[in-house]
């Protein structure tokens, strides 16, 4: 079966109603044997002496891949189509989060508190010192997810609506995995001033601001903008989050491969939102040798001579418009490359001219830069964006501890400093006699992620003066 195809899968689900007798499902399994359809889960509905119901789960590559199958399941003589789903649409349905009040309005005494007249009692006290607003609202611990669609994951400008799934699971991913209240905002507008004077008007609310899918460069704009305007912390988490956790990545990459990182040579292909800050990340951590590329070409290359520079003003290093070599070319003797960037644009042929235990970060969603199936033969470590293969990349590693960190303290910002603690806490969760070349990063699920990154940004937070300790302490309303 070519594998190539699954690469962007998704699964549908359908109930089929079967003749009881031997050999039925048999059919069944043949026809999705001979679609190269991956059979899933298999549940019994109903059992009957004529018939059997069953809800069969498998992948497809397309909407047309799983139509075609249906229409030659409805021709089997002892099988009826009885419906089919998506599950991923019926997760959906009715969106994904919901508001849940902390306590039930059970008594009048109850709602007077919570509202009119009691509420005006805080009001007032909020009035009178504006920092209280952190410890009797919902502000400390609420992310604002702000986006105006026009970068959603890999499929592009789809705007706001079509964004709000997006930003709806990250709120999930805050809530499920840091506890923390996060509300999507999807934006009507792409215009920078208005979403800059937009995000400052409702940054009363909240805590924090997690700017997401803005393309670039407006996104760098935006959130250096919103950096100087407010004093909460601001992290365009395309940027920074994916930066963290390469970074963590390539450091335990490293050590199985037995190279210094500031003698590595480094290609990264994507110079957009998550390249840039990538860039920006290695060079603080280390990288002395770097060259990064867009569609054209090299168009930034870093070493001893203008390292300080490329380290203070990345984009004053950068030659948009005059590559100085394509990225092919730029892959011979290079120790690591990391892409960023667009699906399938480098072969097996591609990845030979690196250096011997080479490192491949091809992150591209949902298609990677170069066939997983292929480079795990030649690469000696080997990442993706994906969940379905070994070492995810995934931005869900860092933003949750990285965002309830910031918050614990009352941080004014999320500074280099933080970012570099939160890289290394997650790269030292993965201990020496754990790490192998499938094991470099840990996983999402690691119940101690948040909680060990969320301690390294507190600790750099107050290292580095931006925390505030004290303020908005539990106050008795005198």
């Amino acid at each position: 079966m070519d594998t190539t195809n699954f690469l962007s899968s998704h699964g549908i689900t359908v109930r089929l109603e079967l003749l009881n007798k031997p050999g039925v499902f048999a059919e069944v399994a043949e026809v999705l044997a001979d679609e190269d359809a991956n059979l899933g889960a298999i549940d019994i509905i109903e059992v009957a002496p004529d018939k059997l119901i069953r809800d069969v789960t498998f992948d497809i590559t397309s909407q047309g891949h799983g139509q075609r199958i249906i229409e030659i399941l409805k021709k089997l003589e002892n099988v009826k189509v009885v419906s089919f789903s998506d599950p991923v649409f019926l997760l959906h349905v009715g969106g994904k989060i919901h508001i849940q009040s902390k306590f039930p309005l059970k008594t009048r005494n109850q709602l007077s508190m919570a509202y009119t007249p009691g509420v005006a009692k805080i009001s007032q006290a909020i009035s009178e010192d504006h920092t209280k607003v952190n410890t009797l609202t919902i502000k400390n611990n609420s992310v604002a997810v702000v986006t105006d669609g026009s970068a959603i994951l890999g499929l592009g400008n789809l705007g706001p609506e079509a964004a709000l799934p997006v930003m709806e699971g990250k709120a999930m991913i805050f809530k499920e995995f840091a506890d923390i209240d996060a509300w999507p905002i999807c934006l009507a507008t792409q215009n920078v001033e208005e979403i800059i004077t937009t995000v400052k008007n409702i940054a009363p609310v909240f805590g924090g601001i997690n700017l997401e899918d803005i393309s670039a460069p407006r996104c760098f704009e935006i959130e250096s903008r919103l950096k100087e305007l407010l004093d909460i912390p601001v992290m365009h988490d395309d940027q920074h989050g994916t930066a963290v956790v390469i970074l963590a990545a390539l450091k335990n990459a490293l050590k199985i491969v037995k190279k210094d990182i500031r003698e590595i040579r480094v290609v990264v292909n994507g110079v957009g939102a998550a390249g840039a800050a990538c860039c920006r990340i290695l060079l603080a951590a280390g990288v002395r040798h770097l060259l990064a590329c867009n569609r054209k070409g090299v168009v930034l290359a870093v070493g001893e001579e203008n390292l300080d520079q490329a380290k203070n003003d990345l984009f004053s290093c950068i030659e948009a418009t005059n590559p100085v070599m394509t990225l092919r070319e730029a892959l011979h003797g290079m120790d690591v490359f990391i892409g960023v960037s667009a699906g399938n644009i480098l072969s097996i042929k591609d990845l030979k001219k690196m250096k011997e235990n080479k490192i491949v970060f091809a992150m591209a969603n949902p298609d990677p830069e170069v066939n997983p199936y292929e480079a795990f033969k030649i690469c000696r470590v080997f990442a993706t964006g994906r969940s379905d293969f070994p070492n995810q990349i995934n931005n869900a590693l860092a933003f949750p501890g990285i965002f309830q960190g910031a918050l614990n303290v009352r941080a004014k910002e999320i500074n280099e400093e933080m970012k570099l603690a939160a890289s290394d806490a997650l790269a030292n969760l993965v201990s020496e006699n754990q790490l192998s070349e499938e094991y470099i990063i840990p996983s999402v699920f690691d119940k101690r992620v948040v909680s060990s990154v969320a301690a390294a940004v507190q600790e750099a937070a107050h290292k580095t003066r931006v925390a505030r300790e004290g303020i908005g302490e539990m106050v008795n309303g005198t």
